[in-house]
């Protein structure tokens, strides 16, 4: 009787977590080990043993890949011949840095957000791994990263922190592939970091914020001017959004009766739908900008089906004379969260709309904290709209 295949499926393999050797039939099975870690491995008998064939780690080799992988062992088996020799008798297919990038933004693509998020991968590691692009890649060192890293280090610090952990990726799914050996010279802990100054020490030209002590004085002002880019700040402002997401905003995800706005998977950083509440001037806000309503973007621009440009806001900054971004206003509310209330870190990071990246708490965190937050953006708003902290304690009391 032939042998069962294809028993496993690529959401199965991402789910199994119990120990030991999962069958997805033809002598291919996924190994878990008791860390959690997960890798292909092909069994067979040679000369009556038992052998072992490793097919390479599941996180960097598809369900797909590793069937073919497989496969292919079988057949150089059907001709009398031990796999493990005829892999080591086999020249490398991928042996240059450039080469080994290639096949591992195709092997990942599937799993990214986007085709932009996909271009940008391989447009940074092309445009900037050019001094070893055409090199094998096993002889790629710390030395050739630092020289690649060190020129844009602090002139572009968020673009050198991705393409550092993008050049440790590639080489760790090289080491996996048999094409290098030994520790992998772009390797932050215990190693760049003991070369290159960490990100917080660097000066970052962007973000500048509004210390949250002037936040009062300046939506003040903000609120005499009657332009819709100057609503937009204010939304984003009330309710520490990402300037995209306000100017995006449709109708459609606002419910100003229940003062909720859900912002969809689509738009969001994380990729996760956002629930923000709403609180009660941003709803006044809102009611305003429903009395003018034109098509379906809250804030519409000029070209129609558009909203406002992404400009918009920092022009009307601009016309402030006000040096800080729009963005910034996010840090102005997080620093006043953690210097003038006892809100826990989580509530305003949920606010804030961030990623948990510990994965034990993200694992146990089923809701949004939504009322929590409501309270939060509640008393906000009050802060916004007051003469400063002292006139709203006074006005609580």
């Amino acid at each position: 009787m032939a042998r069962s295949l294809h028993k496993l499926s690529a959401v199965g393999v991402g789910s199994l977590t119990k120990p030991g050797r999962h069958s997805d039939g033809g002598g291919l099975y996924l190994s878990i080990s008791a860390n959690g870690g997960k890798r292909w491995v092909f069994l067979f008998r040679w000369n009556g043993k038992p052998t072992e064939m490793g097919l390479g780690s599941a996180q960097t080799v598809p369900l797909k890949q590793a069937r073919e992988l497989a496969q292919s062992a079988r057949a150089v088996l059907a001709t009398g011949t031990n796999p493990l020799e005829a892999k080591k008798a086999e020249k490398p297919k991928l042996q240059t840095f450039g080469e080994c990038a290639q096949d591992y933004v195709e092997l990942n693509k599937s799993e990214w957000k986007n085709s932009k998020h996909i271009a940008q991968w391989s447009s940074t590691l092309e445009t900037y791994c050019a001094s070893i692009w055409s090199m094998p890649v096993a002889q790629v060192e710390t030395d050739h990263v630092l020289s690649i890293l060190k020129p844009i280090w602090t002139a572009k610090a968020e673009t050198a922190s991705r393409l550092r952990g993008r050049i440790e990726r590639v080489l760790a799914s090289a080491k996996v592939r048999g094409l290098r050996t030994g520790e992998n010279p772009a390797l932050w802990r215990n190693h760049l970091a003991d070369v290159l100054p960490t990100r917080r020490k660097l000066t970052r030209g962007h973000h500048k914020a509004l210390p949250y002590g002037e936040l009062p004085a300046f939506l003040a002002s903000l609120r005499e001017r009657p332009a819709a880019a100057a609503r937009a700040l204010e939304l984003a402002i009330l309710t520490a959004a990402r300037s995209g997401e306000v100017l995006n905003a449709e109708w459609s995800e606002i419910d100003l009766d229940a003062k909720v706005w859900t912002i969809p998977a689509v738009r969001m950083k994380a990729g996760k739908q956002h629930r923000v509440p709403l609180s009660a001037q941003a709803v006044a806000v809102l009611r305003a900008r429903q009395a003018e309503r034109v098509g379906h973007f809250v804030f519409p621009g000029q070209r129609e089906g558009k909203p406002l440009s992404s400009m918009s806001l920092a022009m009307a900054l601009r016309r402030m004379n006000t040096d800080v971004t729009a963005h910034g206003f996010r840090s102005t509310f997080r620093d006043w969260v953690a210097e003038q209330t006892t809100y826990p870190n989580e509530v305003a990071e949920m606010a804030l709309a961030h990623t948990i990246k510990n994965a034990a708490e993200a694992a146990y965190r089923r809701g949004d904290m939504l009322e929590r937050r409501r309270e939060l953006m509640e008393e906000w708003a009050l802060y916004c709209y007051s003469g400063g902290k002292e006139e709203q304690l006074d006005r609580a009391a």
